[in-house]
Protein backbone atom coordinates (compact mmCIF):
# COMPACT_ATOMS: atom_id res chain seq x y z
CA UNK A 1 0.00 0.00 0.00
CA UNK A 2 1.25 3.62 -0.78
CA UNK A 3 -0.13 6.53 1.54
CA UNK A 4 -0.17 10.24 0.52
CA UNK A 5 0.85 12.39 3.45
CA UNK A 6 1.34 15.99 3.53
CA UNK A 7 0.13 19.79 5.20
CA UNK A 8 -0.42 23.35 4.19
CA UNK A 9 0.27 25.38 7.36
CA UNK A 10 0.87 28.94 8.21
CA UNK A 11 2.23 31.47 10.65
CA UNK A 12 1.93 35.22 11.17
CA UNK A 13 4.43 36.77 13.39
CA UNK A 14 4.66 40.63 14.09
CA UNK A 15 8.52 40.35 14.31
CA UNK A 16 11.24 37.77 13.31
CA UNK A 17 10.58 34.81 15.60
CA UNK A 18 12.91 31.58 16.28
CA UNK A 19 10.89 28.90 15.68
CA UNK A 20 11.65 24.85 16.22
CA UNK A 21 9.12 22.67 13.88
CA UNK A 22 8.31 18.20 14.75
CA UNK A 23 6.19 17.79 11.09
CA UNK A 24 9.14 15.04 9.64
CA UNK A 25 8.26 11.58 9.23
CA UNK A 26 10.35 9.71 12.30
CA UNK A 27 13.40 7.86 10.99
CA UNK A 28 12.34 4.62 11.98
CA UNK A 29 9.61 5.26 8.81
CA UNK A 30 12.48 6.72 6.71
CA UNK A 31 13.13 3.34 4.66
CA UNK A 32 9.41 3.65 3.90
CA UNK A 33 9.59 6.98 2.03
CA UNK A 34 8.82 6.73 -1.48
CA UNK A 35 9.86 10.76 -2.47
CA UNK A 36 12.34 12.70 -1.37
CA UNK A 37 11.38 14.59 2.55
CA UNK A 38 11.86 18.38 1.57
CA UNK A 39 9.32 20.56 3.51
CA UNK A 40 8.83 24.26 1.88
CA UNK A 41 8.54 27.47 3.31
CA UNK A 42 7.08 30.32 1.47
CA UNK A 43 9.06 32.91 1.58
CA UNK A 44 11.90 30.77 1.25
CA UNK A 45 13.60 30.30 4.76
CA UNK A 46 16.73 27.85 5.95
CA UNK A 47 15.55 24.72 8.12
CA UNK A 48 18.71 22.95 9.30
CA UNK A 49 17.44 19.90 10.83
CA UNK A 50 18.23 17.95 14.00
CA UNK A 51 17.43 14.67 16.22
CA UNK A 52 16.03 15.75 19.75
CA UNK A 53 16.93 13.75 23.38
CA UNK A 54 13.80 11.08 21.60
CA UNK A 55 15.02 10.17 18.31
CA UNK A 56 12.65 12.90 16.32
CA UNK A 57 13.74 15.17 13.62
CA UNK A 58 13.15 19.16 14.45
CA UNK A 59 13.85 21.96 12.52
CA UNK A 60 14.83 25.63 12.97
CA UNK A 61 13.51 28.40 11.53
CA UNK A 62 13.29 32.24 11.71
CA UNK A 63 9.94 33.21 10.65
CA UNK A 64 10.13 36.80 9.02
CA UNK A 65 7.72 39.88 9.76
CA UNK A 66 4.45 38.79 7.86
CA UNK A 67 2.51 35.15 7.13
CA UNK A 68 5.41 32.07 6.33
CA UNK A 69 3.90 29.26 4.84
CA UNK A 70 4.91 25.47 5.65
CA UNK A 71 4.20 23.19 2.54
CA UNK A 72 5.33 19.73 2.78
CA UNK A 73 3.92 16.31 -0.11
CA UNK A 74 5.10 12.70 0.45
CA UNK A 75 4.57 8.76 -0.39
CA UNK A 76 5.06 6.16 2.52
CA UNK A 77 4.93 2.51 1.55
CA UNK A 78 3.55 1.05 4.33
CA UNK A 79 2.17 -2.93 4.74
CA UNK A 80 -1.47 -1.99 4.88
CA UNK A 81 -2.10 -4.45 7.75
CA UNK A 82 -3.74 -3.15 11.02
CA UNK A 83 -1.76 -2.62 14.13
CA UNK A 84 -0.20 -5.80 15.32
CA UNK A 85 -3.06 -7.65 18.36
CA UNK A 86 0.01 -9.78 20.58
CA UNK A 87 -2.06 -11.37 23.16
CA UNK A 88 0.87 -13.37 24.57
CA UNK A 89 3.27 -10.15 25.00
CA UNK A 90 3.90 -9.84 28.54
CA UNK A 91 4.56 -7.19 31.40
CA UNK A 92 8.65 -7.17 32.13
CA UNK A 93 9.40 -6.33 36.00
CA UNK A 94 10.41 -3.00 36.51
CA UNK A 95 13.78 -4.35 37.69
CA UNK A 96 14.58 -5.84 34.15
CA UNK A 97 13.45 -2.98 32.10
CA UNK A 98 16.13 -1.29 29.73
CA UNK A 99 17.31 1.78 31.62
CA UNK A 100 15.57 4.00 28.30
CA UNK A 101 12.48 2.80 29.51
CA UNK A 102 12.60 4.52 33.08
CA UNK A 103 11.92 7.64 31.87
CA UNK A 104 8.23 6.16 30.74
CA UNK A 105 7.18 5.29 33.99
CA UNK A 106 7.82 8.38 35.48
CA UNK A 107 5.48 11.54 35.84
CA UNK A 108 5.75 14.31 33.32
CA UNK A 109 3.71 17.46 32.92
CA UNK A 110 0.58 16.23 31.50
CA UNK A 111 0.49 12.37 32.63
CA UNK A 112 0.45 13.14 36.49
CA UNK A 113 0.67 9.52 37.89
CA UNK A 114 0.72 10.71 41.23
CA UNK A 115 -2.73 11.98 41.53
CA UNK A 116 -4.22 8.62 39.49
CA UNK A 117 -1.67 5.66 41.10
CA UNK A 118 -5.06 5.14 43.64
CA UNK A 119 -7.26 4.96 40.65
CA UNK A 120 -5.51 2.83 38.62
CA UNK A 121 -4.52 0.23 41.39
CA UNK A 122 -8.27 0.15 42.12
CA UNK A 123 -9.54 -0.23 38.70
CA UNK A 124 -6.60 -2.89 37.08
CA UNK A 125 -5.03 -4.43 40.02
CA UNK A 126 -6.87 -7.55 39.52
CA UNK A 127 -6.46 -7.53 35.67
CA UNK A 128 -4.14 -9.80 34.02
CA UNK A 129 -0.43 -8.39 33.23
CA UNK A 130 0.48 -7.59 30.21
CA UNK A 131 -1.41 -7.32 27.26
CA UNK A 132 -4.71 -7.84 28.69
CA UNK A 133 -4.04 -5.06 31.56
CA UNK A 134 -3.26 -2.57 28.61
CA UNK A 135 -6.45 -3.51 26.67
CA UNK A 136 -7.85 -2.67 29.99
CA UNK A 137 -6.78 0.41 30.58
CA UNK A 138 -7.37 1.18 26.72
CA UNK A 139 -11.57 0.12 27.29
CA UNK A 140 -11.44 1.73 30.34
CA UNK A 141 -10.28 5.57 28.59
CA UNK A 142 -12.55 5.05 25.57
CA UNK A 143 -15.37 4.07 27.51
CA UNK A 144 -15.11 6.75 29.98
CA UNK A 145 -14.34 10.00 27.46
CA UNK A 146 -16.48 11.65 25.42
CA UNK A 147 -14.66 12.59 22.19
CA UNK A 148 -14.96 16.18 20.62
CA UNK A 149 -12.81 18.69 18.98
CA UNK A 150 -14.92 21.30 21.06
CA UNK A 151 -13.51 19.71 24.29
CA UNK A 152 -9.37 20.56 23.19
CA UNK A 153 -7.61 22.91 25.68
CA UNK A 154 -3.71 23.12 25.36
CA UNK A 155 -3.32 22.86 29.28
CA UNK A 156 -5.30 19.95 30.25
CA UNK A 157 -3.84 17.18 31.89
CA UNK A 158 -4.88 13.26 32.28
CA UNK A 159 -5.97 13.73 35.65
CA UNK A 160 -8.02 17.16 34.04
CA UNK A 161 -9.19 14.89 31.35
CA UNK A 162 -10.48 11.91 33.84
CA UNK A 163 -12.02 13.99 35.86
CA UNK A 164 -14.28 15.99 33.01
CA UNK A 165 -14.39 13.15 31.04
CA UNK A 166 -14.16 14.17 27.59
CA UNK A 167 -11.39 15.34 25.81
CA UNK A 168 -9.52 14.96 21.83
CA UNK A 169 -6.99 12.04 21.15
CA UNK A 170 -4.42 13.57 22.22
CA UNK A 171 -6.28 13.62 26.09
CA UNK A 172 -7.37 10.35 25.59
CA UNK A 173 -3.71 9.05 25.05
CA UNK A 174 -2.26 10.83 27.70
CA UNK A 175 -4.75 9.11 29.95
CA UNK A 176 -4.30 5.92 28.62
CA UNK A 177 -0.32 6.48 29.10
CA UNK A 178 -0.79 7.53 32.64
CA UNK A 179 -2.62 4.71 33.53
CA UNK A 180 -0.10 2.78 32.43
CA UNK A 181 2.87 4.31 34.17
CA UNK A 182 0.47 3.81 37.35
CA UNK A 183 0.46 0.30 36.72
CA UNK A 184 4.34 0.14 36.12
CA UNK A 185 3.74 -0.25 32.64
CA UNK A 186 6.22 1.90 30.62
CA UNK A 187 4.16 4.07 28.37
CA UNK A 188 4.73 6.96 25.69
CA UNK A 189 2.51 9.44 23.86
CA UNK A 190 3.07 9.92 20.13
CA UNK A 191 1.79 11.28 16.87
CA UNK A 192 1.13 11.34 13.47
CA UNK A 193 -0.60 10.38 10.31
CA UNK A 194 -3.46 8.39 10.67
CA UNK A 195 -6.19 8.73 7.92
CA UNK A 196 -9.44 7.18 7.23
CA UNK A 197 -7.79 3.89 5.86
CA UNK A 198 -10.07 0.47 5.89
CA UNK A 199 -12.83 2.47 7.97
CA UNK A 200 -15.83 4.69 7.38
CA UNK A 201 -14.84 8.02 6.58
CA UNK A 202 -15.01 10.93 9.20
CA UNK A 203 -16.70 14.34 8.28
CA UNK A 204 -14.33 16.76 10.48
CA UNK A 205 -11.06 17.82 8.02
CA UNK A 206 -7.85 15.51 8.49
CA UNK A 207 -5.46 16.46 11.31
CA UNK A 208 -2.46 14.66 13.24
CA UNK A 209 -3.55 12.30 15.24
CA UNK A 210 -2.61 11.01 18.67
CA UNK A 211 -1.92 7.43 20.12
CA UNK A 212 0.57 5.55 22.57
CA UNK A 213 2.95 2.63 22.68
CA UNK A 214 3.81 0.41 25.50
CA UNK A 215 7.02 -1.63 26.33
CA UNK A 216 6.02 -5.09 26.74
CA UNK A 217 8.40 -8.23 26.03
CA UNK A 218 10.80 -6.38 24.42
CA UNK A 219 8.50 -4.51 22.21
CA UNK A 220 7.42 -1.33 21.97
CA UNK A 221 3.94 -1.90 20.82
CA UNK A 222 1.08 0.25 19.60
CA UNK A 223 -2.48 0.51 21.31
CA UNK A 224 -5.08 3.83 20.45
CA UNK A 225 -7.78 4.76 23.36
CA UNK A 226 -9.59 7.05 21.02
CA UNK A 227 -10.59 4.35 18.72
CA UNK A 228 -9.73 1.19 20.44
CA UNK A 229 -9.39 -1.26 17.27
CA UNK A 230 -6.87 -2.13 15.45
CA UNK A 231 -5.89 0.96 12.48
CA UNK A 232 -4.40 0.55 9.10
CA UNK A 233 -2.07 3.59 8.49
CA UNK A 234 -0.39 5.32 11.07
CA UNK A 235 2.73 7.12 9.79
CA UNK A 236 4.52 8.16 12.83
CA UNK A 237 6.21 11.34 13.52
CA UNK A 238 7.06 11.65 16.85
CA UNK A 239 7.03 10.12 20.59
CA UNK A 240 8.04 11.42 23.88
CA UNK A 241 6.65 11.43 27.57
CA UNK A 242 3.81 13.36 26.60
CA UNK A 243 2.29 16.30 24.24
CA UNK A 244 5.00 18.35 26.01
CA UNK A 245 8.05 16.83 24.10
CA UNK A 246 6.05 16.59 20.82
CA UNK A 247 4.38 19.33 19.93
CA UNK A 248 4.52 20.48 15.83
CA UNK A 249 5.56 23.89 16.37
CA UNK A 250 6.99 25.83 19.03
CA UNK A 251 7.42 29.43 18.35
CA UNK A 252 9.77 31.72 20.54
CA UNK A 253 7.69 34.64 20.48
CA UNK A 254 4.00 35.30 19.45
CA UNK A 255 2.78 33.72 16.21
CA UNK A 256 -0.75 33.05 15.40
CA UNK A 257 -1.44 30.09 13.51
CA UNK A 258 -3.55 31.17 9.87
CA UNK A 259 -3.78 28.62 8.37
CA UNK A 260 -3.64 24.42 9.34
CA UNK A 261 -4.37 21.23 6.80
CA UNK A 262 -3.09 18.02 6.94
CA UNK A 263 -3.42 14.69 3.97
CA UNK A 264 -3.13 11.46 4.63
CA UNK A 265 -4.61 8.91 2.16
CA UNK A 266 -4.40 6.07 0.45
CA UNK A 267 -2.61 6.03 -3.44
CA UNK A 268 -4.71 4.06 -4.97
CA UNK A 269 -2.91 3.76 -8.76
CA UNK A 270 -4.12 3.28 -12.10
Amino acid sequence: MKIKIGFDIAYDAPQPTPMVILLDVHPSRHDDLLTSEQIVAAPQAAMPSYLDSFGNVCRRLLLPVGRTRLSYRGIVRDSGEPDPVVPTARQIPVQDLPDDCIQYLLPSRYCETDRLMQLAWQLFKDTPEGWARVQAICDYVHNHLTFGYQFAAPTKSAHDVHAERQGVCRDFAHLAVTLCRCMNIPARYCTGYLGDIGVPPEETPMDYSAWFEVYLSGTWYTFDARHNTPRIGRILIGHGRDAADVPLSTGFGHTTLAEFKVYTDELIEA
